[in-house]
């Protein structure tokens, strides 16, 4: 959780957030982006729907086809209840760089839950021929391509470079993507730990899933070398490395008014764009049975997600460069650091009535919705079945699970009935 300078963001009764009041909450150069103007900005933005939509010269749009009309009467929209968001929706526990940017997140997570559930309700060949409105190389199938058809190290064969598999693996623009990835996923976390079992957890899922997603099917030595000890340990250095940097800075949100020299308002510019105090995050996994399903339920939510990016990508035939896929990450990484947030809130909450905040709850719903997507959508699609030993060997990490979380139960029930005697 952030909080504004060195007062912490209260709770109401109701589960909202406000921020305190006060005459020197604001720098005065920046105080007029925090003063309410709903009704300046509604009668704008009404001048503009005027504008954009013709209403005082139907003529105008005599002419265009229904096609052209229904997307931009969907965008509006869209903008519309963005717009409304923006301004009216309930702040979350973070309130940089601005509170409404946090508001517009949960408008644009909505928007995207909704366009979801549409999806659902679809069949596999209309929603990828409904992907064209989304971007115009949709639609079209895609080439298999595995990253495990040849798994030598050193080509003997090959005059011009013998190194060539590990070459082409190692400058793939997806290692950079990596890398980049697992240093948001640590700054989102904050847990080393926890960070290295979502690490190892992925590349399991990866080889639990590869006889249905062709580049899932990577060589050994890029599933544990490359990814895991070079470019997850590098992204994950980087972020806790971050992490530390701010958690060990003392902050002085000294306003932009008041910074002496164009150097010291650049940095308190760019500062805006960082939290104002940096929580650490004690997720306490093994505090008890509960604790452990609660962290473990994280992680499971965590890797579905990931999954389901590529899932979707395969069931709907969405390329991986395509921005469709970016848009997607970087609105659940958005998503995601109000509700990391949330649910570590709720995790240390001692009340013993509490409930998950909205953009936990909106997490959790995108998520189940992907996921019933990649079911409806991947029928039929994958005509390999898992194999025995995958299941026996899930099969057996379930029951071990359990029962570890059984024995763990009765241990601490046996402790407080020896206290009470």
């Amino acid at each position: 959780m952030e909080s504004n300078g060195h007062r912490r963001v209260k709770r109401h009764e109701n589960g909202n957030f406000h921020l305190p009041n006060g005459d020197d909450e604001h720098d005065p150069w920046t105080a007029w982006a925090y003063k309410p103007r709903t009704i300046t900005l509604l009668l704008i933005g009404a001048c503009f729907l005027i504008w954009a939509s013709g209403a005082l010269d139907p003529e105008r749009d005599a002419s265009g086809d229904l096609v052209t009309s229904v997307k931009r009467g969907v965008w509006a929209m869209i903008a519309v209840f963005l717009a409304y968001c923006l301004l009216q929706a309930p702040s979350t526990v973070l309130i940089r760089p601005h509170p409404a940017i946090w508001r517009l997140v949960h408008g644009m997570a909505v928007v995207y839950l909704v366009a979801l559930t549409f999806l659902l309700f679809q069949k596999r060949d209309d929603a990828r021929q409904f992907m064209k409105y989304l971007h115009p190389d949709l639609g079209v199938e895609l080439p298999e391509r595995s990253y495990g058809a040849d798994c030598r190290i050193y080509l003997a064969d090959n005059p011009t470079s013998r190194f060539k598999n590990v070459y082409e693996t190692l400058f793939d623009e997806f290692v950079l993507a990596h890398i980049i990835g697992w240093w948001g996923k640590a700054i989102l976390i904050r847990n080393q730990p926890l960070l290295w079992v979502l690490s190892i957890g992925f590349e399991m899922m990866e080889l639990t899933f590869r006889h249905m997603l062709p580049n899932f099917n990577e060589c050994w030595w890029d599933s544990i070398i490359l990814d895991i000890l070079i470019c997850n340990w590098f992204g994950i250095w980087a972020g806790m490395h971050t992490v530390r940097y701010f958690d060990g800075k003392t902050y002085k949100w000294v306003g932009l008014s008041r910074q002496p020299n164009i150097i010291g308002k650049v940095k308190r510019t760019l500062g805006q764009f960082t939290p104002a105090y940096w929580d650490k995050d004690e997720w306490h996994p093994l505090l008890g049975p509960w604790r452990f399903i609660q962290v473990l339920s994280l992680c499971i939510v965590f890797l579905t997600v990931e999954l389901n990016t590529f899932f979707l990508k395969f069931s709907l035939w969405i390329p991986p460069r395509n921005s469709v896929v970016i848009y997607r990450l970087i609105l659940w990484w958005l998503l995601a650091i109000p509700t990391i947030r949330e649910y570590n809130s709720y995790l240390q909450d001692r009340k013993p009535v509490k409930k998950v905040g909205a953009y936990c709850w909106l997490s959790l719903a995108i998520c189940i919705v992907e996921l019933l997507i990649c079911i409806k959508f991947g029928h039929g699609l994958y005509p390999k079945s898992m194999p025995l030993w995958l299941v026996m060997f899930w099969s057996s990490i379930g029951v071990a699970i359990l029962s570890f979380l059984l024995f763990w139960t009765w241990q601490i029930h046996r402790s407080l009935a020896k206290k009470r005697q």
